[in-house]
């Protein structure tokens, strides 16, 4: 069955360009909730705004307090964009001084990450992309993330960094926008921890085909972590599993369970108006439904309809054996 986690600074206060949601909470308070929520049994972390020195939060006092409430820490997010200097791009600014920053955040990153135990660092490189023709140098660019998550990857090479991918924000266009991207720089820098970190609803939204994604990283032999949640296609929402897309995510949901997928499901989803709770337990007992109405079917019977070229039939089997319309 899978394992859930969340990423904790959605239990916190949240903001979009209009408005201010939900109240700050310390770390405490955060895993408090989370133990209560069904199923879930571990956290991603984000560094170093909500954990680590700059946070108040040192190695130790984080591991106490998730002994403290019986959860896991499914991984350190490494924020490399929130810092003034990085708002033109940190690992791909033309000031190598500023790129090595970027870099220390994620080497100290995986430091923490040793410290308390942690199977991941997990990084998405938002601030760094373009909004015009004729404003970047591409080559450069890509070089410099060579260069940087090389440097990363190799830093403590047993922990591993996984690259999270997104078609656009903060940027218009984010240089590590989609899968195959990402994949071809995880290939080309060749460091076996070196993996990718596949967001669902980035995958909607950059207009992919989740499951097919999900296989072009499966085939690749590097590693990969998973982020649930939902969106219309047209914007990062972050809205909860299978909202908007939910046959994508039953089949998407197929695919992780047909590659042996082990790990977490981490909820990167925005409560915004909503119950907080409530928000992340749908993400869960979504999952925990499809998991279960997969395994009554059979992978062998799901085998045989994606086989079958008569798709009228395999959507008359989507019809009664997935939806239940009788």
């Amino acid at each position: 069955m899978p394992k859930y986690s969340l990423i904790t600074s959605f239990l916190g206060e949240t903001k979009d360009r209009f408005h201010t949601y939900n109240r700050s909470l310390p770390l405490d308070e955060k895993l408090r909730l989370v133990k209560e929520i069904p199923h879930y049994s571990g956290v991603e972390l984000v560094y170093p705004y909500e954990v680590g020195p700059a946070a108040g939060l040192a190695a130790d006092q984080t591991t106490e307090l998730l002994e403290r409430h019986g959860l896991a820490c499914s991984a350190v997010n490494v924020n490399v964009k929130g810092e003034p200097e990085f708002v033109a791009g940190g690992l791909t600014s033309s000031d190598p001084k500023i790129r090595a920053r970027a870099v220390s955040f994620i080497k100290d990153a995986k430091d923490f990450a040793a410290e308390i135990g942690a199977p991941r660092v997990t990084c998405c490189p938002l601030g760094d992309g373009h909004e015009y023709v004729f404003q970047s140098d591409y080559d450069a660019a890509w070089g410099y993330l060579q260069e940087a998550f090389s440097e990363a990857a190799e830093y403590r090479r047993e922990m591993p960094l996984m690259i999270e991918y997104k078609p656009k924000e903060t940027r218009r266009h984010c240089y590590l926008d989609r899968a195959a991207t990402t994949l071809l720089l995880v290939t080309q820098i060749g460091v076996d921890t070196l993996g990718v970190t596949m967001d669902f609803g980035h995958s909607v939204y950059a207009e992919e085909h989740p499951a097919d994604a999900l296989t072009l990283l499966h085939r690749s032999g590097y590693p990969y972590y998973i982020h649930i949640n939902d969106n219309d296609k047209s914007w990062d929402w972050d809205f909860f599993t299978g909202s908007h897309s939910l046959l994508e995510y039953i089949e998407f949901v197929y695919y992780l369970r047909r590659y042996g997928y082990a790990d977490y499901f981490t909820s990167d989803t925005h409560p915004t108006r909503w119950d907080m709770s409530g928000m992340f337990a749908i993400n869960a007992r979504m999952t925990e439904k499809i998991w279960n109405l997969i395994e009554s079917i059979g992978d062998n019977e799901i085998e045989r309809r994606i086989a079958d070229d008569d798709y009228i039939k395999t959507w008359q089997f989507i019809e009664t054996k997935i939806l239940h319309l009788e």
